[in-house]
């Protein structure tokens, strides 16, 4: 990815702090969508090499590429939208929902907003989507390897507590284990409701 073309675009129009802003895991059948905000430093001498879109990215690149980000990022925020809020508002509501709350984390704050997709945020501030950021524009990529690393981490985590449905490997997408195990056991406290309803047959693991 290039030197942040586009963020310097706007520093020079006046806006100081312009934020990155990306999610991962709106697919999965179960766990949180998770949504990253980051300012980056436009100095030559704080870029990071290497931010791409995170699913290009091998998942030892993204580590040491995150620990990077949150080194010299100006300021940045995770957010986690839990399963249970993905069944009561649906998954593209609870991800705007998530991506809001990442920039009102930021300190300092941010005065300009780019998201991947098309996305539209509720929020009072100048905002742009760019369709394939997280591979277009530095701040939205490092904002997508924040995002997944921190996913990945959290399912590893779950993976240990609800060991049945492969979390460490699959991050609750909906592999054949997965499915398999959902079958024959039922579902767990993080499993999206509304995603599993073709193969869920009511029964619950605590």
């Amino acid at each position: 990815m290039e030197i942040p073309t586009l963020e310097r675009e706007y520093a020079a129009r006046g806006f100081a702090a312009v934020a990155g802003v990306d999610e991962v895991g709106r697919g999965p059948l179960a766990g949180p969508v998770v949504c990253a905000a980051v300012v980056m430093p436009l100095e030559e001498a704080l870029f990071v090499a290497g931010v791409d879109d995170s699913k290009k990215l091998s998942a030892k690149k993204r580590e040491l590429l995150a620990a990077r980000i949150r080194e010299v990022a100006i300021a940045y925020a995770v957010e986690e939208v839990s399963a249970a809020v993905i069944d009561e508002i649906n998954i593209l509501q609870a991800t705007r929902l998530g991506m809001k709350r990442a920039v009102e984390k930021l300190a300092p704050p941010a005065d300009m907003v780019l998201t991947d997709g098309n996305m539209t945020l509720d929020l009072a501030l100048p905002q742009r989507s760019i369709v394939k950021g997280d591979a277009l524009v530095y701040s939205i990529g490092a904002a997508s390897i924040l995002a997944k690393v921190h996913r990945d981490s959290l399912m590893r985590e779950y993976g240990e507590r609800y060991p049945e449905y492969g979390f460490g490997r699959n991050a609750g997408y909906g592999t054949a284990e997965h499915i398999r195990a959902i079958r024959e056991v039922g579902i767990c406290p993080i499993h999206r409701r509304t995603f599993v309803t073709k193969f869920w047959d009511g029964r619950e693991r605590n």
